[in-house]
């Protein structure tokens, strides 16, 4: 390609370019018409001055809509007075590669003036906005840093089914297909084979794919086509092996996205990214539960997990105790956690949720590897053993201590950034009553 972006354009002052993008705005005055071009790296004005040369530009910028695409060759000019870092460019051509029509249907360039639904019905249009264009650059930077802390920790990447005979967790919260005349289901999550990779001696693997729940959430928090970053790793001492890991993994990759765009992202957003070098605080179950009893007098009705109000209140509390906007909560119930949570002595599941700026991110745990123990716990969550033959196979011939996590990105990423929605970290958001675009 031999356009230039426009980022670049201070390489290549008193040269001829050509540069490719949106119409952002024109002014067309009594002498001069000022016309500003917009690609994904930023803006550029065009100065065209009304002479008889310049006639056939001159009536071309004239009929020029917002939001339409142009290629424009010309010559770039230092010029002091121009806002837009002090360049501009005389054209010598404007070639419109397409047109856009008069009335968009909303204005995107004013987020709080417009509904988040319409929003949503014309998502591609509402991605023109620059903090879009500046957060989906993060969540790459923010995706690719995952993906290196693994290879460079020398994990295996893995790619799971995402057609299964049997769901990973509840069967009440899966998709349903005809699979040539047999059920199957969308897959939950990647957890029985991220574990059968164990039991083939894989140590360490990691896979980021797509996962989907038929949960009818209307929260600001849940979607039913989610981006997970799943991981499970062999030989641990204990689930807090896991949980050290994670905290590694996400240090790392905010870290990296800081010091890509740090300080963008606080001129643009408001946000100053978590200091990750707080280490993050660790309570059982029963502990937190007293916190909140203790620090803010409030209990809830459910005994064996949080509510929404009481993720809340704990990283409160530990942000003002701790200057922490992570916290881990350990050893749940076992009546909260699925059938292949390894279990204490005390019968409490040796897991953990990692909670981040008020939202859970991630439950974690060791697996329970032994099969016969699991065929008991699997009869307690009143499965069947024989539905999830395939997986109790795995355990059969040797399989070593493992644990792992799940991490919601686009959750993470939301938090990340302190968006009041999930639908604002989503490319395209899937939800109980969204299917288009």
């Amino acid at each position: 390609m031999n356009h230039i972006f426009v980022k670049d354009l201070e390489k290549y002052k008193e040269k001829e370019v050509e540069i490719k993008g949106f119409v952002d705005k024109v002014r067309d005055l009594q002498y001069v018409q000022f016309l500003i071009v917009r690609d994904s790296t930023g803006k550029v004005q065009i100065t065209i001055e009304k002479t008889v040369e310049n006639q056939n530009l001159v009536d071309l910028v004239s009929s020029l809509t917002i939001e339409s695409t142009v290629t424009i060759k010309g010559i770039l000019k230092e010029s002091p007075s121009v806002k837009l870092r002090g360049l501009e460019i005389i054209p010598t051509k404007i070639h419109v590669t397409s047109i856009s029509d008069k009335e968009l249907p909303f204005d995107y360039k004013s987020k709080d003036n417009s509904l988040r639904e319409t929003r949503l019905d014309y998502r591609f249009i509402d991605l023109r906005r620059e903090e879009n264009h500046l957060f989906f650059k993060c969540a790459t930077i923010f995706e690719h840093a995952l993906r290196e802390y693994f290879i460079n920790h020398d994990f295996m990447e893995i790619h799971s089914p995402k057609i299964s005979a049997k769901a990973a967790e509840s069967g009440a919260e899966v998709f349903k297909l005809d699979y040539f005349g047999r059920e199957a289901c969308l897959s939950q999550s990647p957890q029985f084979y991220k574990q059968m990779a164990m039991a083939s001696g894989f140590d360490q693997v990691f896979e980021i794919g797509p996962a989907f729940r038929a949960e009818n959430s209307h929260t600001s928090y849940h979607a039913t086509e989610i981006n997970m970053a799943d991981v499970e790793v062999s030989w641990i001492d204990g689930f807090e092996d896991v949980m050290d890991m994670e905290e590694a993994v996400l240090k790392y990759a905010i870290d990296r996205v800081k010091d890509t765009y740090g300080e963008k992202i606080e001129k643009t957003f408001g946000v100053k990214l978590t200091d990750t070098s707080v280490k993050a605080p660790r309570f059982t179950f029963k502990e937190a539960k007293e916190i909140l009893k203790q620090q803010f007098h409030y209990t809830s009705e459910r005994e064996d997990d949080f509510e929404r109000k009481e993720e809340m209140l704990l990283c409160k509390y530990v942000k003002e105790k701790y200057n922490s906007d992570f916290v881990f909560v350990t050893k749940f119930p076992f009546s909260a956690r699925p059938f292949y949570h390894m279990l204490d002595e005390e019968g409490l599941t040796e897991s953990y949720d990692l909670l981040f700026k008020g939202v859970e991110i991630t439950t974690g745990s060791q697996r329970e590897h032994r099969p016969d123990i699991l065929k008991k716990q699997m009869e307690e969550k009143n499965i069947n053993p024989e539905d999830l033959s395939f997986y109790l196979e795995f355990f059969k011939y040797g399989c070593p201590p493992h644990g792992g996590f799940g991490l919601g990105i686009a959750r993470v990423l939301m938090q990340i950034f302190e968006f009041d929605n999930i639908r604002e970290s989503t490319f395209i958001y899937r939800g109980p009553n969204r299917l288009n675009p």
